[in-house]
């Protein structure tokens, strides 16, 4: 084994002993105060179904969404909850998990976007009581994408050959490789299936009609300002005003504010800056061909409501 992998490996042990050293770590909570309150969730990353693994970046997925829910719900006193939102989007299905644990929940929601809340983080928006955004947060993206690599000349010059073999005529569709006109006919039949879900999620969430949101949905990003005038948000502002909104919802006034940040765990291995170290490790263990394959290969195929 050579020097770099055995380094590799030793930076990995590292990392897990630093995750067990910090994982028990309690989250942040509320200020024992008692009284009307209004619980403040932090929602940040791409939209999917799994948190990842430690060492691959923040992410927001259903589970977390009604794990922190249900935290917020369970602190005496919460009257409302403002989600704090900063993401571009995400898988289709897991987007529209979350936008239903957001319909479904008992109190009103109040989603407070950050610097972006675009696509499938719209889409989950949507289905909030209010929305809240910045001037200059990058949202709407209404809008559909599907990804397929083709990756046959990096496979022909590493030496990879691909086989599949399949019961079905189109069970490889997916598999990274030549596109045909069958195939992109039968995608582009999923993705505008995808889509008219899309447009019937934030008509029904806005109280829009589909003939609006369907002018309004061409995958264009709006900035906050713009999306206030079009409809596709109630007021300008950030965690402030988000939380006065959540006190009128409730019908209550000079509520404390509860807020739930990530915990420590989170900050030092759930966070975007934290992918560089994932790469050199996993660089240091798979060596540079690999790594550049594997990134390749791990591009979701699976349709977004995000950017490409």
């Amino acid at each position: 084994m050579s020097r770099k992998r055995v380094a590799g490996i030793v930076l990995i042990v590292l990392v897990l002993a630093a995750v067990v050293a910090v994982a028990v770590v309690p989250t942040g909570g509320g200020r024992g105060r008692t009284g009307d309150a209004v619980a403040v969730v932090h929602l940040a990353g791409p939209i999917q179904d799994s948190v990842g693994s430690p060492l691959g970046g923040a992410a927001i997925s259903p589970m977390l969404v009604r794990e922190r829910l249900e935290t917020a719900e369970r602190h005496g006193g919460v009257r409302a909850v403002v989600l704090r939102l900063d993401t571009p989007g995400g898988t289709a299905a897991a987007s529209q998990e979350v936008a239903a644990l957001i319909a479904e929940f008992p109190l009103p929601v109040v989603v407070s976007m950050g610097d972006v809340a675009a696509s499938g983080g719209y889409y989950a928006a949507a289905s909030a009581d209010r929305i809240v955004a910045k001037p200059a947060t990058m949202t709407g993206s209404i809008g559909v994408i599907m990804t397929i690599l083709d990756v046959q000349e990096l496979l022909d010059k590493l030496g990879v050959e691909v086989e599949a073999v399949t019961a079905g005529e189109h069970k490889d569709m997916l598999l990274p490789g030549r596109m045909t006109p069958e195939r992109r006919a039968i995608l582009q039949s999923m993705a505008d299936q995808l889509y008219d879900q899309f447009v019937t999620a934030v008509a029904d969430g806005r109280d829009l009609s589909q003939q609006r949101v369907r002018a309004l949905a061409t995958g264009q990003p709006y900035t906050g300002q713009e999306a206030l005038e079009l409809g596709l948000v109630d007021v300008l502002g950030g965690l402030d005003e988000a939380v006065q909104e959540a006190e009128d919802l409730a019908g209550i006034e000079d509520a404390h504010v509860i807020d739930l940040r990530p915990s420590l765990f989170e900050q030092l291995f759930g966070g975007p800056q934290f992918g560089a170290v994932q790469q050199l490790l996993r660089r240091g263990v798979e060596g540079d061909e690999i790594g550049a394959l594997r990134s390749l290969l791990d591009t979701v195929v699976a349709p977004r409501y995000g950017a490409p």
